[in-house]
């Protein structure tokens, strides 16, 4: 298998969403690995420290074509990847080997409209928040001597369907899923909708609590080298993972609830099958052992929940 690597430039990234019309980042085959370079903040830079603007990104900011500008979100995303033979119902493993802060510096905004508390907090606000990444700890608000762990991860893991579609709503294409699980050594399965799969990733997280209930984590410029593997013996309807202690089940919807029993029957599906039992037995399982969590309030109109089922409950190491 072949090992490649795509630096982010003007002509390798794409902003504000999804296009299968956009001209292929890299074309690679099923089972190579990827170097990745992705940067975020465009729509912010001009307000940046200078360590924030290095010259790679600032020759994005300033150079980027209308072609690449494809939708109304605040994304900036590395892509597409064509993945050579996917075609329309296969599955796309993205395996994460690493991930790693590009930069020594984050951001937190909170954007007015966005949010789960807009009456609240009606006003905009940006904050510039430094990373220690010798000790891997991030503080904030700066002078409180509150630490928070930097947890990498890409918010954005995502295929493209037929149209153009912005990059803030996930769905059954993965997308903005903003889910702090899926940090090194996991991996996500994702459906393919188009051929050569046309596969983005970005929007790096630092930092970010379930819920990312303000309307951002700590967004960061982030680096990570990827597998991309075609599974042409399954089919999905909604993305799927598996990191190292979990399974992940995915559920969007309007409403949390919505998206609980959509995760929710996709833990039923997956246990059933995994286990060999049936889906009463899984559904019962699920109440036992089964933890389900807001991914995201945020990123309308989807709203996001997953599920977490142990690992080391099933009696063999999960094959899928």
């Amino acid at each position: 298998m072949a090992h490649h690597r795509l630096k982010a430039t003007p002509e390798t990234v794409h902003f504000g969403g999804f296009s299968p019309d956009l001209k292929p980042a890299l074309t690679v085959q099923s089972g190579d690995t990827i170097d990745v370079e992705t940067f975020s903040g465009l729509n912010i830079y001009d307000q940046a420290p200078p360590e924030f603007v290095p010259p790679e990104f600032l020759d994005i900011c300033q150079h980027l074509s209308a072609e690449r500008r494809v939708s109304g979100g605040p994304h900036l995303l590395t892509g597409p990847i064509v993945v050579e033979g996917a075609e329309s119902g296969d599955v796309l493993e993205v395996k994460l080997h690493s991930i790693t802060p590009r930069l020594p510096i984050g951001f937190n905004a909170i954007r007015p409209g966005w949010g789960a508390l807009t009456d609240r907090f009606s006003e905009g606000h940006l904050r510039f928040i430094p990373l220690d990444l010798e000790h891997s700890t991030a503080e904030f608000p700066e002078g409180s001597s509150i630490k928070i762990p930097i947890r990498p991860f890409f918010g954005i893991l995502g295929v493209a369907t037929a149209g153009t579609r912005n990059s803030i709503p996930p769905g059954a294409y993965g997308g903005n899923i903003d889910n702090p699980e899926l940090q090194a050594g996991s991996r996500l399965l994702l459906p393919v909708f188009l051929p050569g799969a046309l596969f983005s990733i970005g929007d790096g997280h630092s930092a970010q609590g379930d819920g990312e209930v303000c309307g951002t984590a700590i967004e960061t410029s982030m680096n990570g080298t990827i597998e991309l593997t075609l599974r042409k013996n399954m089919h999905l309807t909604s993305p799927i993972a598996e990191t190292p202690s979990d399974l992940v089940t995915t559920g969007f919807a309007e409403t949390l609830d919505e998206a609980l029993q959509i995760a929710l029957h996709n833990m039923v599906d997956v246990l059933s099958k995994l286990a060999g039992i049936t889906e009463t037995e899984a559904y019962c399982l699920c109440s036992l052992a089964a933890s389900f969590r807001i991914t995201q309030v945020v990123n309308s109109p989807q709203k996001g929940v997953h599920g977490l089922f142990p690992k080391a409950l099933l009696p063999e190491a999960p094959r899928f």
